[in-house]
């Protein structure tokens, strides 16, 4: 069932892409007095309004990466903000900076809460996003934050974390969460174990959230990332790709997406 689904989520985008005009672009947008660069990526071709997805980067900062990800999801047919999480678009390729740039922003819940809803403001606000339909998802990092996000109470339909991390500061409460919300989880994932991930199933049934988790064996952290083979080998890190839980992973979140927005 799941090749099925991923073969015609396949096809339904390459049917989309043939007909698609993307147009990417720098844009910038402001939080308490700091510029925030972001990336928008829209398909001029559809005159429509249409939902509009959030994209929270790797702890790296927004590097093409994902970027990729937004025209990914301009190609479907949404409206795509990759947004800037650390201000004035700082991006690292060293995991030391990196860690320091991510703990910075999860140490401080208004502050990560705060620049997450300029971010959606600025998407919100854009003349192809239809009103009150605003979804998000994040990776690595930005997975942990767009989960929060959604702890939080944040106006968002649905949201999908990719390798996040699980565990939280702020765990969910009954009637709080306003997302639907999908997990990607690597089965062999050494910073998301199986005991958090049995921690957030437990989270989210208390609270009664709407939710699903798919956990792929053999997947490791950051498995969604092609780059990730060789930063694990440079900088001695836990990480690597693995093709077909990317793969599936985002056949999944077309599907997920479109349960909640309906087909594009």
């Amino acid at each position: 069932m799941r090749k099925f689904l991923f073969i015609l989520a396949s096809l339904l985008l390459v049917a989309a892409s043939a007909h698609a005009k993307v147009v990417g672009k720098a844009v910038s947008y402001s939080d308490h007095g700091v510029i925030l660069k972001g990336y928008l990526a829209y398909d001029e071709a559809i005159k429509a309004k249409r939902p509009g997805i959030l994209v929270v980067h790797e702890w790296w900062g927004l590097n093409d990466y994902a970027r990729k990800r937004a025209t990914m999801l301009a190609e479907m047919g949404y409206t795509a903000l990759a947004l800037d999480m650390y201000g004035d678009g700082k991006t690292t390729k060293h995991p030391d900076e990196a860690g320091k740039f991510a703990a910075e922003v999860n140490k401080n819940m208004p502050l990560a809460k705060s620049r997450f809803e300029a971010g959606r403001k600025f998407l919100a606000a854009h003349k192809t996003v239809a009103k009150g339909r605003i979804a998000a998802i994040g990776y690595c990092f930005g997975g942990g934050v767009v989960l929060n996000m959604a702890r939080l109470g944040a106006p968002l339909k649905a949201v999908a974390s990719f390798h996040g991390i699980l565990a939280t500061a702020t765990p969910a409460v009954p009637g709080k969460v306003k997302a639907s919300i999908a997990v990607y989880t690597g089965a062999d994932d050494a910073m998301v174990p199986k005991a958090q991930v049995d921690g957030f199933v437990k989270e989210m049934k208390s609270a009664g959230v709407d939710y699903r988790l798919v956990s792929y064996p053999g997947a490791k952290h950051s498995f969604s990332n092609p780059e990730a083979d060789r930063l694990g080998k440079q900088f001695n890190l836990p990480i690597a790709y693995n093709a077909a839980a990317d793969q599936d992973s985002w056949a999944q979140l077309g599907i997920f997406l479109a349960t909640v927005f309906g087909p594009r």
